[in-house]
């Protein structure tokens, strides 16, 4: 067949199918999962990819997932001759280096499909598995279980001694099982429904299709690159949590040429701790910088990514090598996100929101259950403020760019473990000033009412998240520890009775916060108060005609 040789409506129709695909596969995974990251709070991904382990559609849930799904398929083709590989085959992974994974508590399991005895497409699905916790982030030797692509199921038979050597790894085994059942159970379901696309419009329509999928995105990505101003930007920023000493200075610099743009990072050496970022993690994280902020209607799928050009250091906190940790990689690439933003703001500000808290902020509790004394696990990430953009202020506690985990609600908290939530409340004033504010940060108040143990990761302590175009910074981000209470670093011991909070930070305000209306902002102009890229951006104003 002809490549790309499918009508523009057929093509149309079977890309919803796939989208619909994804998104069952993921509800599927949500509802018969057992862990609370799981069940409630959606920390899990769904995805289609070709027979090439390119990617066809990607559902809408986490996009730092795709960092873990971009490697997965051609490691698994390294590995496995495609002769080996057989219908009812599922193999599993989370390797950051040998595996196309970004951190190891993200579990991959991915599933050929087969049509006539053909592979033609992988149904793909990750679950981040609250489970490594109470560990070492020196190197990835101590943040858990690193497991290169295995086959789990061989032609349908599960390999039960494979799934053991992974349950004996783990701290709460039973939640575990559930949750990889969950995720085979999913599998099962893409299988099903992508084979029965391919009944319907036969397999040569369907990845013919595929292939005009990619075609498509390429084609709207190049056109929304080419529609921006040719040109370099560079931003810069810093890092900071409780893991290293001081600030690390990052930078981004951002070049378009034509259609195509260029992202070129800096960043120090690795750390030995865990705030490093494989490389696919940076290429999943700009990837949705860039196509949110170009065109967020583009398919998400591999065409979108062929006009960019991504790179940094190797070796790099942003490019890391063996054998450098990897647990804490989502506070770097909210920090990325944000960069690329404040690059992407020079050229295109009506487009660009401020910086966001540019966290995800996370509490790891671990103890053993009052009533059989078997051990718990609970991971909980928090949301914080987003940037205020033109015309609009920020969102307040949410969940922002690389992270999209929903709340866990009170009731299921204290359910499932033994916690008390005693205040949740949004944090007064912790929006950065402007024209249109940054969005509020959240106060999050844990009781234990057992004993147990707590580990924080927050960043944005020791810098703030800043304004855009004369917006002011969103407030810092603190961890506030009741009597008794000493953390250590970024770990404590919680007593009965004893409580902490976790204050997220806020974000940055767009525009200066004293003009409030155009008149106001046209005189300004004219006396160069603001400059033109403010009053246009912010007001709309025509600096020509003022």
């Amino acid at each position: 067949m002809k490549r790309n040789a499918v009508d523009p409506i057929t093509v149309e129709v079977i890309g919803a199918a796939m989208t619909s695909i994804v998104e069952e596969t993921g509800e599927t995974l949500i509802r018969a999962s057992h862990s609370t990251n799981i069940k409630e709070r959606r920390d899990c991904s769904t995805a289609l990819f070709n027979a090439r382990g390119q990617t066809l559609c990607q559902a809408e849930h986490i996009p730092i997932h795709l960092g873990s799904f971009l490697d997965l398929v051609p490691h698994i083709m390294r590995r496995y001759p495609l002769e080996d590989i057989r219908p009812g085959d599922a193999f599993i992974g989370n390797d950051a280096y040998e595996g196309g994974g970004t951190h190891l508590p993200d579990i991959v399991v991915a599933e050929p499909i087969f049509i006539d005895g053909r592979l033609v497409a992988w149904t793909v699905n990750l679950a981040h598995h609250a489970d490594f916790v109470d560990r070492g982030h020196a190197h990835i030797y101590q943040e858990g279980l690193r497991i290169p692509p295995v086959r789990l199921y061989r032609a349908g038979e599960l390999q039960k001694d494979v799934q053991d050597l992974i349950l004996l790894n783990c701290q709460v085994p039973a939640e575990r099982l559930s949750d990889l059942r969950a995720q085979m159970a999913a599998n099962r379901v893409g299988v099903q429904r992508f084979q029965a696309l391919a009944a319907k419009y036969g397999s040569a329509t369907v990845l013919g299709a595929g292939e005009a999928l990619m075609d498509y995105a390429e084609r709207r990505m190049r056109a929304a690159i080419a529609a921006m101003p040719d040109g370099t930007w560079r931003f810069e920023d810093v890092f900071d949590n409780e893991e290293v000493a001081g600030t690390l200075p990052l930078a981004v610099e951002v070049t378009v040429k034509g259609e195509e743009m260029a992202l070129a990072f800096d960043a120090p050496e690795q750390r030995r701790a865990g705030i490093n970022m494989t490389y696919t993690a940076l290429l999943a994280t700009t990837y949705y910088v860039v196509k949110s902020v170009l065109d967020p209607t583009i398919p998400p799928n591999a065409g979108l990514a062929r006009p960019l050009k991504i790179s940094a250091p190797e070796g790099s906190i942003l490019n890391c090598l063996p054998p450098a940790a990897v647990n804490g990689r989502l506070q770097t690439c909210q920090r990325v996100a944000d960069m690329v933003l404040g690059a992407l703001a020079q050229a295109v500000p009506e487009r660009v929101m401020a910086c966001s808290n540019s966290a995800c902020t996370v509490a790891y509790f671990i103890g053993k259950q009052p009533t059989d004394g078997s051990t718990w696990v609970y991971l909980e990430t928090i949301g914080g403020g987003s940037g205020a953009r033109a015309g609009k202020d920020g969102l307040d506690g949410v969940h922002v760019h690389t992270t999209n985990t929903s709340n866990l609600p009170v009731e299921a908290l204290e359910i499932e473990y033994p916690l008390l939530l005693t205040r949740y409340e949004l944090v007064e004033d912790s929006g950065g000033a402007g024209q249109y504010r940054g969005g509020m940060g959240l106060r999050r108040v844990y009781q234990a009412t057992h004993d147990c143990r707590v580990r924080v990761d927050l960043t944005r302590q020791r810098s703030q998240s800043w304004g855009l175009l004369g917006g002011g910074p969103g407030a810092h981000g603190k961890v506030e520890a009741g009597p008794g209470v000493t953390f250590e670093g970024d770990s404590a011991v919680l007593k009965a009775g004893q409580w902490f909070a976790l204050v997220t930070p806020g974000a940055g305000g767009f525009g200066p916060p004293q003009h409030r209306d155009a008149a106001a902002a046209a005189r300004d102009l004219v006396e160069g108060a603001i400059s033109r890229e403010t009053a246009r951006a912010i007001y709309g104003l025509d600096p020509r005609t003022v």
